[in-house]
């Protein structure tokens, strides 16, 4: 299929983007997979391939493909073809391979669109730009305290406060800076709570942007093959067989303990106003500092990176059998990946 465009979601994970995701699925013009997060997860590995050349491009497609068949929840009837990609990319790089993956998928379903949901994509906006991809983002964005007490639950991400407030501030500012440099022909932004308290109305907004048709499927994605797979596939995504549930929102209020408030509003207050949330612990921005350097000191912080790192320890002795096999398969590739580059590197050596 001829002129398939890409989307792209940027943001926070636990800010509703696999609901987005599953909705924007039900569109035929969009073809929205679960994510592998194909560049966040080898971005960090490329110096492992060299300067790219017709093999090692080669090796890096066959590693991305892999992962990308190992995914938690499968891309039903996509099997991306390694020798097309070769064939068809214009050039040697990560951004390149992965167009050309989401568009197997576009082509699979005879979509317009491929629809990428990896949010921290934010992070390497400026190569999505430099390939020429002529991306359309979606900026979601929820109270980063919901996505915070909603990470504390998760079988991922970091776990004490204090980080999970520095992620999401990192995260929006980078997202509202890209918004800055873009024409709002090219940059959505859309509020998680205003989402589910009237579902239809953004996403028919959404869809005017997109320049596509509503379709009335939109509003029982819970019924889709697309939402049972991933409901069935990990614990963190079970809500998307279930409706929308219209009071997702204040979570935090329940969740945070001691002075969870006060840490992350002193770290992410300044965004939290940015976006339109109000702050809840009674700090002053504009005269804070001696909150901050008692909440932020340095001794409090080595205490922080001590407890989260404890705490992510713990949510994977606890996580569900089921949740770890499924996400077993690609850290299997990626563990043959940095094994067989260590006995390259040895080799030379």
């Amino acid at each position: 299929m001829e002129n398939i465009s890409g989307i792209q979601i940027i943001g926070t994970q636990r800010s509703g983007s696999n609901l987005l995701r599953v909705i924007l699925d039900q569109s035929t013009e969009i073809a929205s997979p679960h994510p592998p997060h194909i560049l966040v997860t080898f971005m960090p590995l490329m110096h492992l391939y060299g300067e790219l050349n017709a093999a090692s491009y080669k090796r890096l497609v066959d590693d991305v493909v892999d992962y990308v068949l190992a995914n938690p929840v499968p891309w039903e009837g996509v099997i991306p073809d390694k020798d097309k990609i070769m064939h068809e990319s214009r050039h040697y790089s990560l951004s390149e391979l992965n167009r050309l993956i989401y568009e197997a998928a576009a082509q699979s379903k005879k979509s317009k669109y491929w629809c990428c949901k990896s949010m921290a994509n934010v992070h390497y906006a400026n190569e999505l730009e430099e390939a020429g991809l002529n991306l359309k983002y979606i900026f979601l964005y929820r109270d980063g305290r919901d996505v915070a007490a909603s990470f504390k639950k998760a079988v991922v991400g970091e776990k004490h406060i204090y980080h999970l407030a520095k992620q999401w501030k990192h995260d929006q500012d980078a997202c509202i800076r890209l918004g800055e440099m873009m024409g709002e022909d090219r940059f959505y932004r859309l509020n998680y709570e205003s989402l589910i308290a009237d579902p239809e109305r953004s996403v028919k907004s959404l869809c005017d942007f997109l320049g596509i048709e509503y379709a009335a499927s939109m509003m029982s994605f819970y019924e889709s093959r697309t939402s049972k797979l991933a409901a069935e596939a990990g614990e963190m995504w079970s809500n998307l067989k279930k409706p929308i549930i219209k009071d997702n929102t204040g979570k935090y209020m329940q969740t945070f303990s001691g002075n969870d408030l006060q840490i992350f509003e002193a770290v992410a207050g300044d965004v939290l106003n940015k976006l339109g949330y109000r702050l809840e612990s009674g700090i002053d921005l504009q005269d804070n500092a001696g909150l901050q350097q008692a909440l932020l000191s340095e001794e409090n912080l080595m205490e922080y990176n001590r407890i989260n790192a404890l705490l992510k320890r713990e949510t994977i002795q606890q996580a569900s059998k089921a949740d770890l096999d499924n996400r077993r398969p690609q850290e299997l590739v990626l563990e043959r990946i940095k094994n067989r580059d260590s006995v390259l590197f040895n080799q030379e050596n």
